[in-house]
């Protein structure tokens, strides 16, 4: 069985040289982003909110194109746009030629991607959208290249070295134009007051699907509910509380709206010898936190973190509806 090198962590080994590699790369891109940050606080900020709305005003969707690694963050670009409210999608700028301006109208606006601005396969894409007036904004560090003179706007991102010690590969320059693409989409999100609710329309699959359901979603309701009337024994609901298995029991009134909550630690703060014989009034938590079926599990999740409890009871009208507890968050992929 072949043996393993241990990881050297002198100054001087291996480890050591890929961290310093690791903070200098760091370094570099941080750099850049702080360029850009005080470029919008300057001269930039204007053309930003003129580019921002221009893609408000537009009737139709945002074409983002772009070549390389360009052309890489144009697509994430596209998919942030998409998922945030504005209708977006990626066009590859070589292959616009080929018949993919086809999916360009008149009613779009085009976000192009160029660091140099000098791409020459942007050429069709260009024409395209000069000869049937397809608005276009440019982002690139070179106002005055090819791709600038041509757009109708120009998001002049700052010159920044790149991380790669040769400043060739594209690093802190690609970290910039995603970092403008962000801005500009969530800048379009706040500007329409783009809702939690309609942000999970967009998202319903995975964690983050998960998290934009509702309490309603997750919640045990009709038999599963451990409940109790007031002046009821403890012994009888000790018994609810274990067959239920929440580590619960809700206390409702005469009128049946839930009066308190009856938890595993109430039972270990009041124990005593004669607890199993008195009534539960006396022993619940009155006023208990409730929430409504409605309720986003995100805003859930916040509930049961901020008070440190796993179990809420769900309520309408102050009536017991439903419970829920951590476990089945957790077995559900949300907590």
């Amino acid at each position: 069985m072949p043996s393993s090198k241990p990881l050297m962590t002198s100054s001087s080994g291996p480890a050591s040289s890929a961290v310093e590699s690791a903070l200098r790369t760091l370094e570099t891109e941080a750099s850049g982003i702080s360029a850009l940050s005080a470029a919008l606080k300057g001269p930039l900020g204007a053309t930003f909110s003129a580019a921002v709305e221009m893609i408000r005003q537009a009737k139709g969707r945002v074409i983002v194109t772009g070549l390389g690694k360009s052309g890489h963050m144009a697509r994430k670009i596209a998919a942030t746009l998409a998922s945030t409210g504005t209708p977006a999608f990626f066009v590859h700028a070589a292959e616009a030629g080929h018949g993919d301006l086809g999916m360009i109208t008149a009613d779009d606006v085009i976000l192009a991607l160029s660091w140099s601005g000098e791409q020459p396969e942007m050429k069709n894409l260009v024409n395209y959208s000069a000869r049937f007036a397809i608005p276009m904004i440019a982002v690139t560090s070179n106002a005055a290249s090819s791709l600038g003179q041509a757009a109708d706007l120009v998001v002049e991102l700052p010159k920044a070295r790149e991380a790669c010690p040769h400043n060739l590969a594209p690093t802190t320059s690609t970290l910039m134009q995603a970092a403008i693409g962000d801005a500009i989409a969530i800048a379009l999100l706040e500007g329409r007051g783009f809702t939690a609710l309609e942000f999970a329309h967009f998202h319903p699959g995975g964690k983050l699907g998960a998290m934009l359901k509702f309490v309603r979603d997750y919640m045990r309701t009709g038999a599963e509910i451990p409940v109790k009337p007031m002046g009821t024994k403890m012994s009888d609901a000790v018994v609810e509380m274990s067959a239920k298995g929440l580590g619960c029991v809700c206390i409702v009134s005469a009128a049946g709206e839930v009066a308190g909550i009856i938890t595993d630690g109430d039972l270990r703060r009041h124990m005593r010898p004669d607890l199993l014989t008195v009534p539960v009034d006396e022993i619940m938590t009155k006023q208990p936190k409730t929430v409504p079926p409605s309720m986003l599990a995100t805003e859930m999740i916040e509930v049961l973190n901020s008070r440190k409890i796993t179990t809420l009871i769900v309520t309408e009208a102050n009536k017991p509806v439903g419970i829920v507890h951590l476990h089945d968050l957790l077995r559900a992929g949300v907590a």
